[in-house]
């Protein structure tokens, strides 16, 4: 396992952590800037925070600055109610290739969606089984043009509080599953994001990163999951803060070969978004040499 203790050669940092500045939003041309400042050298991009930049623009910045992109945030939300909405999903996915191409991104990360109106408050249907077999159709549609612009697909599952609203695959078997169906040669076009946060919990847990294997291990997600947890989405810890053995999950990914970074993803409402950017950084630091 590599020695995250002495440097942090392998932070990336997911640039939702700091999406806001003592509680106001930051625009992602400064979050760039201070990363490159401590000599971060990776970093994984929000689509809202790239619009509101502007793409050229991030682009220019990432190279100017030489950093790479651990993953690009997010595609997915496959499930609709009707064929246009079907439609519209597949369009904005095409552009989400388009924009992690331009970005040369590591993986463009799924969060797949789930009962159509869940996300806005009320869902359409009740019918989990019809969303898993339009995220997997979807998933098989978009993998040819992501294949053909070699831009990579990485399945996060969520957990399964977000079934309902953001995410009906839920563990990393279910992932796997429609890799194996999608892409049984192992071809390195479609793999899964193992984030802590969301899979920490499952007893399969080692068993299935194992069935993963190096092809199909594309991101590594870290933060804390804190007793007792306030808010289900936006109340993330600061890795060593709550109950994730993350060394030994890195432990295992690193047993199949990933020699990735390991993502900071921390949605913080109450706590690390209200506090200065900087000191967020430098702590994202120190725990990345001390409790991943």
């Amino acid at each position: 396992m590599r020695d995250f203790s002495r440097d942090h050669r392998w932070l990336s940092i997911n640039t939702a952590t700091v999406r806001k500045n003592r509680g106001a939003e930051q625009p992602l041309t400064a979050i760039i800037e201070a990363c490159a400042k401590r000599g971060i050298r990776a970093i994984s991009t929000w689509r809202d925070q790239v619009a509101a930049a502007g793409l050229p623009v991030i682009s220019k910045l990432v190279k100017d600055h030489a950093l790479e992109l651990s993953g690009y945030c997010r595609g997915g939300m496959f499930p609709a109610f009707d064929a246009a909405g079907i439609k519209a999903a597949h369009d904005d996915n095409r552009r989400a290739v388009d924009e992690a191409c331009e970005l040369n991104a590591a993986c463009l990360v799924l969060v797949v969606g789930a009962l159509p109106g869940a996300l806005a408050g009320k869902a359409i249907h009740k019918d989990i089984a019809l969303s898993r077999t339009q995220v997997s159709d979807g998933i098989a549609e978009l993998l040819e043009y992501s294949k053909a612009n070699r831009m990579p697909l990485a399945i996060e599952p969520l957990h399964p509080m977000y079934a309902a609203d953001r995410a009906c695959i839920n563990t990393m078997e279910q992932a796997l599953d429609i890799c194996d169906a999608l892409d049984p040669g192992r071809s390195g076009a479609l793999g899964v994001a193992v984030d802590v946060y969301h899979v920490w919990w499952d007893p399969k847990l080692e068993a299935q990163i194992q069935r993963a294997g190096r092809e199909r291990l594309m991101a590594f997600h870290v933060c804390d999951w804190l007793t007792p947890t306030t808010d289900l989405l936006n109340d993330r810890g600061m890795m060593g803060d709550g109950v994730i053995d993350i060394p030994k999950i890195r432990g295992w990914m690193e047993d199949q070969g990933f020699a990735g970074y390991s993502e900071v993803e921390i949605f913080s409402s109450g706590n690390w978004w209200q506090r200065e950017s900087a000191e967020v950084l430098d702590t994202c630091i120190a725990r990345h040499r001390s409790a991943v």
